[in-house]
């Protein structure tokens, strides 16, 4: 009697046929490392746990950890597809510790992988996505790829892909399902391709795309039919049944999934029976089946619950939901409809990841659209102004002629450059606001929060890092706006750089009760570069408390001061630590705002001020830095 302790199997040696004996001992006497060469000898027997846990026992004590490895991790395989998580995990992981004794590449990369889609059933995503990047860049590193290693990459490619369509990432996840198929195809893989082809489809289906995603599962139901796949069979025309309730062709889902049913029943695969019968019930419930439907579709929740099978619950109660109001029991509806809510918040934080896609993609197009409306403004307002010193200068060349029409050219020139010029400054400042490093920095560190479960601080800053944008790119398009409103900017700037410095810099803003901070106007985004500078040069290499202060005071000359100050290394030390820098970056952005505060005063026929003050302790020591910004109030 042999005992298992790696799945708790009892394996008498005396019911082990002789023959696979002898292949076990041939095996151990030849040793071969690679996982092709030790497959073509036990390929046909690796479902078989009993078999597989007798040669893991014999090649564990006869030293073969290649042997031990490959028999292990096909236990593992059979138990996950039986939805045996808990044990499949630990028989992977110790085939992972047995391949890294061995320094056998094959069999880490194989471990890696199948414990990656453990990981994935059980929607632990980010375990899942670390197992399948470390298989890929452990695969990618051989030189000579083995065909072993080849379809290693594509199952880390697919495994990817599965990743990213369960967070939601539909269009990466058919990126990589697609290279997977390619590769696929040069090595001839019937079953990678049918795999792919299924995986493209599905995600295909939760894009909208159903004619497109049943392409693609008949194409893959084709390849498993050349192949003779039972399990293959069943997931493609489950999937094909699913796409026909979307298409509401019930009866032609029916069809499909009768016969199926019990065939999943026989593999085991407890993933896809409660599948099957959660579509089962579905397609009954819509033909008016509420009690066959009911039967089916608390079966499939049941079996999810017991294999621990989060999305399958969640969809689960959807299902249930739909159905109870379909037979009028409304409060039983909500309470499914309820638990379905809150398994969704207990498995997964895609909404998250979905927004900060989404504000990704809403900042690229507005940044767009925000640029084409303010050329717009501007090149309306220029066209006005041309078209009143066209005027005069047309009705002054009758009197003075020749000179009169001079001047009119010279003066066109001036006023053409010094619209370019401001527009110049414009677009410059824009992206100095919206600078790559700060936007990905920013979403890297909120991300920080997401993938550490911190779901209060992601939304947190997410909330406030979208309204940072918005109000970037509002000020943008405005060539003017309150310094209420700058203000309100500047202080989310700020709480978004301050994740960076672990919220070490305590930030305050003090305005004197006599300024009407509505009535008060500027130049958008006018201060930001100020606060960045104290930031990066003052505070960034400052050990020990770090502090900025805004003051708005009021003075009875018609002007008010802002004045930001910072308890930094100084201006002096600043230039030293830039000096010391490998790479060394210009900073524009104050340059670039004296000239358009100066641009914007002369509108007004009035004064900007700035003034910039090292401050000194008792000692002469730098105690910081001050910057004094005088403002006419128009």
């Amino acid at each position: 009697m042999v005992f298992c302790s790696f799945f708790l199997l009892e394996v008498s040696a005396q019911n082990i046929p002789e023959e696979f004996k002898k292949k076990v001992e041939d095996l151990v006497s030849d040793a071969p490392e690679s996982y092709s060469d030790i497959d073509a000898r036990l390929r046909g027997e690796k479902q078989d746990t009993i078999l597989m846990g007798y040669a893991a026992e014999y090649t564990k004590a006869q030293g073969h950890k290649e042997g031990e490895a490959y028999a292990l991790n096909h236990v593992g395989r059979t138990l996950r597809n039986l939805s045996k998580y808990n044990e499949a995990e630990a028989l992977h992981k110790a085939a992972l510790n047995i391949a890294e004794e061995a320094n056998s590449i094959d069999f880490q990369v194989l471990s890696l992988n199948w414990l990656a889609v453990v990981y994935r059933r059980t929607d632990a995503i980010k375990k899942a996505l670390d197992y399948n990047q470390k298989a890929l860049e452990l695969a990618e590193s051989v030189e000579n790829k083995s065909h072993h290693i080849k379809r290693s990459i594509n199952v880390s490619l697919n495994s990817i892909g599965n990743l990213y369509q369960t967070l939601g990432q539909y269009d990466l996840a058919i990126e990589q399902f697609e290279k997977a198929l390619l590769l696929d195809k040069e090595l001839n893989n019937k079953l990678g391709m049918a795999i792919n082809h299924q995986n493209i489809g599905e995600c295909q289906e939760l894009k909208g795309e159903l004619d497109k995603a049943l392409e693609n599962y008949r194409r893959s139901l084709a390849f498993n039919e050349e192949i003779n796949s039972n399990i293959g069979r069943v997931i493609c025309k489950n999937g094909i049944a699913q796409i026909y309730l979307k298409q509401n062709m019930p009866n032609a889902a029916l069809v499909l999934l009768e016969p199926i049913k019990n065939k999943a029943l026989e593999l085991g695969d407890n993933h896809i029976t409660s599948s099957v019968f959660l579509n089962l019930g579905w397609a009954q419930m819509k033909l008016n089946s509420l009690k066959d439907a009911e039967v089916n579709l608390k079966k499939g929740l049941q079996l999810a619950q017991q294999y621990n099978m989060p999305s399958i619950v969640m969809t689960s109660y959807q299902r249930l939901s739909e159905l109870e109001t379909l037979k009028g029991d409304y409060q039983k509806a909500l309470a499914y409809f309820k638990t379905a809510d809150t398994v969704g918040h207990q498995i997964s934080d895609d909404q998250n990841l979905r927004y900060m896609s989404e504000v990704i993609e809403r900042y690229e197009s507005d940044k767009k659209s925000g640029q084409i409306a303010a050329l717009a403004k501007e090149n309306e307002e220029a066209m006005i102004r041309l078209r009143k010193t066209q005027t005069t200068y047309l009705v002054s060349a009758l009197a003075l002629g020749l000179l009169a029409s001079i001047l009119y050219i010279l003066y066109r020139k001036h006023q053409s450059g010094q619209e370019k010029r401001v527009l110049s400054l414009e677009q410059n400042m824009l992206r100095s606001q919206m600078n790559p490093h700060f936007l990905f920095n920013s979403l890297n560190s909120i991300k920080l929060y997401i993938i550490n479960n911190e779901q209060k601080n992601a939304v947190h800053y997410l909330n406030k890092f979208s309204k940072l944008v918005r109000k970037i790119l509002e000020a943008s398009s405005s060539k003017e706006i309150s310094l209420a409103e700058e203000l309100e900017t500047v202080e989310l700037y700020m709480n978004i750089e301050n994740i960076r410095f672990n919220n070490e810099i305590n930030f305050e803003v003090e305005v004197d009760k006599k300024v009407d901070l509505e009535l008060i106007k500027i130049p958008g985004l006018a201060l930001q570069p100020f606060l960045e500078n104290a930031l990066w040069h003052g505070l960034s290499p400052k050990e020990g408390a770090k502090k900025i202060h805004l003051g708005v005071a009021s003075h009875n000359n018609g002007h008010i001061t802002i004045a930001i100050e910072d308890n930094g290394v100084g201006r002096a030390a600043a230039e030293i630590n830039k000096e010391n820098r490998v790479l060394k970056r210009k900073s524009v952005g104050i340059d670039i705002t004296k000239e358009r505060l100066a641009n914007f005063a002369k509108d007004y026929q009035n004064n900007f001020d700035v003034e910039i003050v090292d401050l000194f302790d008792d000692t002469g020591n730098s105690r910081g830095t001050r910057v004094m910004i005088d403002i006419p109030i128009f």
